[in-house]
């Protein structure tokens, strides 16, 4: 059974940092992406980032220079390291994968975990 584990959300002041882990676990993830959506109330779910198993990232433009992905293979974990974070990214974030550094198709979720970004 495959399962995607997010955890590091939280309550952050504006400009401050998080950082945000997924433990995958129930099959071998080599040939998958792992990466990043979030959905805001009222809003639909968006891409934020990706990365591939050799080291291929890809961003939204929204948090480029921002934000940083990484990924422990041995662990089947991805990260994302948030910066100067704003209110316009509180959200719920949710690890996924894909067979694309696009992730325009997903194959597994994670439950997600909450991000707030007080003003």
């Amino acid at each position: 059974q495959v399962q995607l584990v997010e955890s590091g959300g939280g309550l952050v002041q504006a400009g401050g940092s998080l950082r945000l882990s997924c433990a995958a676990s129930g099959r071998t993830f080599s040939s998958y992406v792992m990466g990043w959506f979030r959905q805001a109330p009222g809003k639909e779910r968006e891409f934020v980032a990706a990365r591939a198993w050799g080291g291929n990232t890809n961003y939204a433009d929204s948090v480029k220079g921002r934000f940083t992905i990484s990924r422990d293979n041995a662990k089947n974990t991805v990260y994302l390291q948030m910066n100067r974070l704003k209110p316009d990214d509180t959200a719920v974030y949710r690890c996924a994968t894909s067979r694309y550094l696009s992730m325009s198709t997903q194959d597994y979720w994670g439950q997600g975990t909450q991000v707030t970004v007080s003003s």
